[in-house]
């Protein structure tokens, strides 16, 4: 309408007067003088990206980290950003900017991987039980009065409560909870069976073993369960030493050979 004014949104202090400069910027042709001329608006534009960096300090990343990964949009923006389309350039970067910084959050701040959409539910579900907690005088909320005032179902809040702790993790030498003694996550955790190793060949080798006469069998507990020497197991069974010997390694081979034919399939 004729006569009507036009509202202009006030402008911050560290976003630079529009100029011609990104004209000038897709008109030059690549060399010298087109990067130095893409430093400088870069340089300009800082203060502002760095603005923006400042919105996420308080979620457990350093300022200067975020202030990095804010430039990184910035340039992304400034290399994209196409002047002929009409529309100012702090229109296009800042949802630029802030895009990079939550990419940032979900793709590289993560201690463990979650898919995208339980990590919207973590944030809906940690700004929900912070603000719930402030008028529930210090309590945390339920899942139930997470859920209502989220509209989420009560799945959903619980994936996102679990979400919670997968943004950092503890170390195993943090002290557990409640632990008088001064024990440590590491001391929950099981040991390693080696036993474990041979369950296989274990298995592998009893019908051979089955097949062996009595005596071979008695010679091959006494040496491998018992650890008896030759010499001791050739003056119990009143054989020579000699004939111990020859027999524990007949029988190893019998055995190793009958479950090589088990293994391919072979009739023994």
């Amino acid at each position: 309408m004729a006569g009507a004014r036009q509202t202009v949104p006030a402008r911050h202090q560290d976003v630079p007067a529009e100029s011609a400069s990104f004209h000038r910027l897709r008109a030059l042709p690549d060399g010298p003088e087109k990067d130095e001329l893409r430093r400088a608006t870069v340089c300009a534009w800082l203060p502002m990206a760095h603005r923006l960096a400042s919105r996420f300090r308080d979620r457990g990343e350093p300022l200067d980290d975020l202030r990095q990964v804010a430039a990184i949009g910035l340039v992304k923006a400034v290399d994209r950003y196409d002047p002929g389309r009409g529309k100012a350039f702090e229109t296009y970067a800042i949802p630029t900017v802030v895009g990079e910084l939550k990419r940032h959050f979900r793709d590289h701040t993560w201690d463990v991987h979650v898919p995208r959409r339980v990590q919207d539910l973590r944030n809906q579900v940690r700004v929900a039980r912070r603000d719930l907690a402030q008028t529930l005088g210090g309590r945390l909320p339920t899942e139930a009065e997470i859920a209502g005032v989220t509209g989420l179902c009560t799945e959903d809040v619980r994936a996102g409560l679990e979400a919670l702790d997968s943004y950092r993790t503890l170390s195993l030498d943090a002290e557990m909870p409640r632990a008088d003694d001064g024990s440590c996550l590491a001391d929950t955790l099981g040991l390693c069976d080696h036993a474990l190793d041979v369950a296989v060949d274990r298995e592998a080798v009893k019908p051979g073993l089955r097949s062996l006469p009595e005596r071979e069998r008695t010679i091959l507990y006494l040496r491998f369960f018992r650890d008896m020497t030759q010499d001791r197991i050739a003056e119990t069974l009143g054989l020579s030493q000699m004939h111990v010997s020859r027999l524990i390694a007949q029988c190893c081979a019998e055995v190793r050979r009958q479950a090589l034919q088990e293994t391919a399939g072979q009739p023994t």
